[in-house]
């Protein structure tokens, strides 16, 4: 535990570096792309340390100067496996941005997908004499959270306080300076697979980049994706990735549920690629020119050419219905939104005031996909893009960009999280019972 304080320190301090500096690189990297954004502060975006989560668009203190992309190598399901193919992978991407930005970076704020993430929600509460609230009191109450045994090889990734209650008043985002008698916390604790966040780190180490903070890809999805009524009354954001969905679950604008599925967009290319005999490059054209889950009468008449460069002109020559594509695409498809379910029902979901879902990342663009997972969820679904920050250049405001954009927004604003406060090491208890994500159903 001392170890990830003092790690998550170090990233807080190096950010504090990057922004004085004025220049920071922000780093998605996922299965199927690799994205990287070069962001400007300027001199007004101090450290974003009004805690507001998504600023109002315009406002987000900081411009986009560099973008680049590249395919991904050596990462599966969200996690890094081959650390020397990814790492020439970042230095390809961050150079190309570089390049854009006609300027050198050196400090990085990266986010991951995959890595098994759980969701934990603690709570405390202190006495505070019918004194004005203290940071110092903030820190007390923060420190008698009940740390579940989350298990060997596993990090702290997040662990955000969501609601601060002063005596019968909830709902309350800082209760510093306000008098009462009784303080309480209910705090989000996100533990992931430390392996993953290992590789990540010395991936960027090995590329001469100091790393100024990791986030979940899934939660940063929904801090761009979400407009701010979804972020406040209820919402979930699935964002479906390459090799990994995440979903993430928002109330009274903080994340209070994680969690992923080790399918996505690729595990679809692949189930086109063994359908159809055709090599994986083909598959993912195929699918995306015409790809879709939901046919009608006609997709039995519509012919695509599979096409082929195996010199043997039968087999080149082929062709396929819409309908056969379909319907090698809609099982993969439902079997992944049935997951998500499952991961929804588990958090709770159906207990909140408001249940929209939003879908993002590449794999939201499958033509009928809405449809199909308002069907299977239950609920209003809408297609997200990323929000709230001008100037993006054209290729990065689709779906996809989602991450990239949230983790720009969360360098910019990042909210308290426990190790912004001076809470004492000895403070981690060593005995403590697994809690589940249920407190916000007695709260709200």
């Amino acid at each position: 535990m001392t170890d990830l304080y003092s790690n998550q320190r170090s990233m807080r301090n190096m950010r504090k570096i990057a922004m004085q500096r004025g220049v920071v690189a922000i780093l998605d990297v996922g299965s199927s792309k690799i994205a990287c954004l070069v962001l400007r502060f300027d001199g007004n975006a101090q450290l974003g340390d009004d805690g507001e989560i998504g600023s109002l668009a315009g406002q987000s203190g900081f411009r986009v100067i560099g973008a680049a992309t590249t395919r991904s190598r050596g990462v599966t399901f969200g996690e890094i496996n081959a650390i020397q193919e990814t790492e020439r992978a970042i230095r390809t991407v961050l150079q190309a941005a570089q390049k854009m930005a006609g300027i050198r970076v050196d400090h990085v704020i990266a986010c991951l997908a995959g890595a098994e993430p759980r969701s934990y929600g603690l709570d405390a509460r202190i006495d505070v004499e019918g004194q004005a609230v203290s940071e110092a009191d903030v820190a007390r109450v923060l420190s008698r959270c009940d740390v579940p045994d989350y298990g060997e090889g596993r990090e702290v990734l997040h662990a955000q306080p969501v609601n601060f209650a002063l005596d019968h008043r909830s709902g309350l985002s800082d209760p510093r300076g306000q008098l009462g008698s009784e303080l309480a916390v209910d705090l989000h604790m996100l533990t992931v697979d430390a392996a993953a966040v290992q590789h990540l780190a010395h991936c960027i180490k090995r590329c001469d980049l100091e790393l100024a903070g990791i986030a979940s890809s899934a939660y940063v999805a929904g801090i761009s994706a979400l407009v701010e009524d979804e972020q406040e009354l209820g919402a979930a954001c699935i964002d479906l990735g390459g090799g990994s969905t995440g979903v993430s679950i928002f109330i009274k604008k903080h994340m209070i549920f994680a969690d992923s599925v080790r399918m996505g967009g690729d595990h679809v290319t692949s189930d086109i690629s063994m359908g159809l005999q055709v090599p994986m490059a083909n598959a993912e054209r195929i699918k995306t020119f015409y790809g879709g889950v939901q046919a009608t009468g006609m997709d039995d008449r519509e012919m695509i050419e599979i096409g082929g460069e195996t010199g043997d002109y039968e087999h080149d020559r082929r062709t396929a219905s819409r309908a056969e594509l379909i319907g090698i695409m809609r099982p993969r498809v439902e079997e992944i939104l049935e997951e998500v379910r499952a991961r929804l029902d588990a958090a709770g979901f159906d207990h909140l005031p408001s249940q929209q879902i939003v879908l993002t990342g590449g794999g939201s663009q499958i033509p009928g996909l809405d449809g199909l997972a308002s069907k299977i969820l239950g609920q209003q679904v809408r297609l997200g893009r990323p929000l709230r920050v001008h100037g993006l250049p054209q290729a990065a405001t689709g779906p996809s960009f989602a991450s990239a954009v949230g983790l720009a927004l969360f360098a910019a604003h990042p909210q308290d999280e426990w190790w912004d406060f001076d809470i004492s090491h000895d403070r981690y208890p060593k005995r403590s019972l697994r809690r589940a994500v249920k407190w916000f159903r007695d709260n709200w």
